[in-house]
C-alpha cells in the first residue's frame, strides 16, 4: 500500500534542523535530514538566509522530480537507550576496559560509539573534499591544456 504524497507547501512548512561547521574562514551548513542539502557561506550573518534558500531549493527540486522527501526527525523520537546483542567475550572485554577507566560500562560504550561516530563523520567529510579537489584538479588541467593550445595557435 503506497502512502499518499503531501503537497509541496507541506514540506516547505516543516522545520528542518541544520548543522553549521566553521571551515577555514567560512561556514559549512548541512541539513542532516535532507541528503545532499548543504551550502557554504563566508560570514556567520549569511547562515540563516543561505540555509533557508538551499532548503527550499532542495525540497522544490526533489518534489518536482518525484523523489521522496523525508520529514525531519525529532529528538523526542530518541530515548537515548537501545539494546544490542554482543558476544560474551566482547562484553567481558568492554567491562574490563570500563573498570580500567573507572567509569560504568554504559558510559564507556557511549564514549566508544561517540568517538567512532565522530570519526565516520570526519571520514565522510574528507571523502567529499577529496572528490571536490579531484574535480577541481581536472578542471585546472583542462584549463591549462586549453591555454597551451590557445598560446600555440597565436
Amino acid at each position: 500500500m503506497a502512502t499518499q504524497r503531501q503537497s509541496l507547501s507541506y514540506y516547505l512548512d516543516l522545520s528542518y534542523p541544520y548543522t553549521v561547521v566553521p571551515d577555514n574562514g567560512s561556514f559549512f551548513v548541512e541539513f542532516p535530514d535532507l541528503p545532499g542539502c548543504m551550502t557554504q557561506v563566508r560570514s556567520e550573518g549569511e547562515i540563516p538566509q543561505a540555509a533557508e534558500e538551499i532548503r527550499t531549493l532542495w525540497i522544490e527540486t526533489e518534489y518536482e522530480e518525484g523523489e521522496t522527501i523525508p520529514e525531519p526527525m525529532m529528538y523526542s523520537e530518541f530515548s537515548g537507550k537501545f539494546v544490542t546483542r554482543i558476544p560474551k567475550s566482547l562484553h567481558r572485554d568492554l567491562v574490563m576496559a570500563a573498570r580500567g577507566e573507572g567509569i560504568s560500562l554504559n558510559a564507556y560504550v557511549g564514549h566508544l560509539l561517540a568517538d567512532r561516530n565522530a570519526a565516520a563523520q570526519v571520514s565522510a567529510r574528507l571523502d567529499g573534499l577529496e572528490s571536490q579537489l579531484s574535480a577541481l584538479s581536472d578542471q585546472m588541467r583542462e584549463t591549462a591544456a586549453s591555454e597551451r593550445q590557445t598560446a600555440s595557435v597565436s
